[in-house]
Parts: structure tokens; C-alpha cells; sequence
């Protein structure tokens, strides 16, 4: 599976659109190559560099198995139209929650779609820990995509 954004490219800086110092909007991403059997995708995005330790920015799950994009502006409701669901993020919010990192060197947010075999048993708001045990087992694909911000 492959991964990529038409707002940034890997390894590069995330606009400031899509950032807490911007409008705080999910970017546009978009994937192929998914697995035979896929019949779900999960969207897991975290910080590895937050001081306090790995921070999540948004935990989408339960994208149809026919999706090979998500647009920019994903809304930040618990369920989404098309039975997609988000989990809260460490910012204690639903949905996406942009780059906020101090002021420093920049972050890297790492963006990661899932494969998934079967759906999440998860109701609307699950935790990172919950998100990712769930994703452990019914995981046949995945791809990232990397982005950099700093204030």
C-alpha cells in the first residue's frame, strides 16, 4: 500500500491550514494498493516527538472498505454518514486535532492507514489503546506518511 497527501509530501512541512495555528483541518489523503480481503481501513495519526511521549491527533476507523481517499475538512463527528467512527485523540477531542507542538525543533506526525480483515468492534470515542488493540488482529495491509511542523 502506498499513502500520500496533495497538501504536503513526505517528509516535508504540513501547511499551516492543517495545523492548530491554521484552521485545524484534517488534510486530504489518499491511498492504493490495498490488500485482498480488506474490508475496513483505520486512520491512526501520532507525534512520536511530544515531550510527554507519543501524543494522537486523530483516530478515524471503520472507513469503508471501497474508500481510496479522504478529503480535507473531515467533519469531528463521533460517526460519520458513510459508518466511519472517531475515537478521541489526546487532545481529549473527537476527530482530528492538528500539529501544536512548543515552540522548538519541529515534529514529526506520522500518518497511518490501516488494512483492515474485518470492521472495529469499537463504539464512537475509543482511546488510542483500544483503537490499536483492535487494529492488532485484523490488520492485513498498512502504509505512512510523514509530515514535519514546528512552531
Amino acid at each position: 500500500m502506498t499513502l500520500a497527501s496533495d497538501a504536503f509530501q513526505d517528509g516535508k512541512p504540513i501547511p499551516v491550514e492543517y495545523t492548530c495555528d491554521g484552521a485545524d483541518h484534517s488534510p486530504p489523503l489518499h491511498w492504493e494498493g490495498a490488500p485482498r480481503g480488506t474490508r475496513a481501513f483505520a486512520v491512526v495519526v501520532d507525534d512520536p516527538d511530544a515531550p510527554s511521549g507519543n501524543w494522537n491527533h486523530w483516530l478515524l476507523y471503520n472507513v469503508p472498505a471501497g474508500a481510496k481517499a479522504l478529503g480535507a475538512k473531515v467533519p469531528t463527528a463521533p460517526a460519520l454518514g458513510d459508518g466511519s467512527r472517531q475515537g478521541t485523540n489526546d487532545f481529549g477531542r473527537i476527530g482530528y486535532g492538528g500539529p501544536c507542538p512548543p515552540p522548538g525543533s519541529p515534529h514529526r506526525y506520522v500518518f497511518r492507514v490501516y488494512a483492515l480483515s474485518a470492521p472495529l468492534e469499537l463504539q464512537p470515542g475509543a482511546k488510542r489503546a483500544a483503537v490499536l488493540e483492535a487494529i492488532r488482529d485484523k490488520r492485513i495491509g498498512q502504509t505512512e506518511l510523514t509530515g514535519r511542523y514546528g512552531r
